[in-house]
């Protein structure tokens, strides 16, 4: 199995987890112990997709992880430790979008990998249409999941109820939109802008799970 090093993990990465450890160090000197909780939290889940992609087979592209531990950051410790999500009005509006293209990114990858990359087994709409629908039905999922944690344990994290949870599918579906169509225009060997990047790292690094891809 593959070790962990320095030189294969991406700039912003790195960042990140030096942020995480001087306010980790610092939360602990000016005893804020739920601080102190929350960086060394974020810092573990953002070593998570590090750790266990290579234990399922699967190689992510710089673009992929650097993603994914920044979407962790921004959530847990910017929005929740820092207040950015009620600092800064579009705060959550652009976490879920991007989450969304992601997971519509996400959602394209895992069904051309099941073609193991033959792009003619299924038109390219009928995967858009799946990737767009996975993305969306995790967005749903999530806004189930700040209702149940509303109303069982009394947090906030509907905010504004209705309202929030509607904009928040709004946007969802917005994102989950335009991954699907990058994942389907992929397919036909087009691009939208610099998104087709990180599936094109993908299918690469992972050729074994595309035999078929041309």
């Amino acid at each position: 199995m593959p070790r962990l090093r320095l030189k294969n993990i991406p700039l912003p990465v790195l960042l990140v987890w030096a942020a995480l450890g001087l306010e980790f160090v610092t939360s602990l000197l000016e005893r804020q112990w739920p601080l102190a909780f929350v960086a060394a939290l974020t810092f573990a889940l953002t070593l998570l997709p590090i750790v266990l992609a290579p234990r399922v087979g699967i190689r992510l592209p710089m673009s992929f992880t650097a993603a994914i531990v920044l979407f962790i950051f921004a959530t847990i410790f910017l929005g929740e430790a820092f207040d950015f999500y009620n600092r800064y009005w579009w705060w959550d509006m652009v976490l879920h979008g991007g989450s969304a293209l992601g997971f519509g990114l996400v959602g394209f990858l895992f069904v051309f990998m099941l073609f193991e990359g033959d792009r003619y087994a299924a038109p390219a709409w009928a995967l858009g249409l799946i990737a767009f629908s996975f993305a969306v039905t995790i967005g749903a999922v999530w806004e189930i999941f700040e209702y149940g944690m509303d109303q069982i344990f009394g947090f906030n994290m509907q905010k504004s109820g209705l309202h929030d949870t509607m904009k928040d599918l709004i946007v969802d579906v917005i994102g989950a939109a335009i991954g699907a169509t990058v994942g389907a225009l992929y397919m036909k060997g087009r691009e939208l802008g610099g998104l087709s990047k990180p599936l094109k790292d993908f299918v690469t690094q992972n050729a074994q799970l595309f035999r078929r891809s041309k």
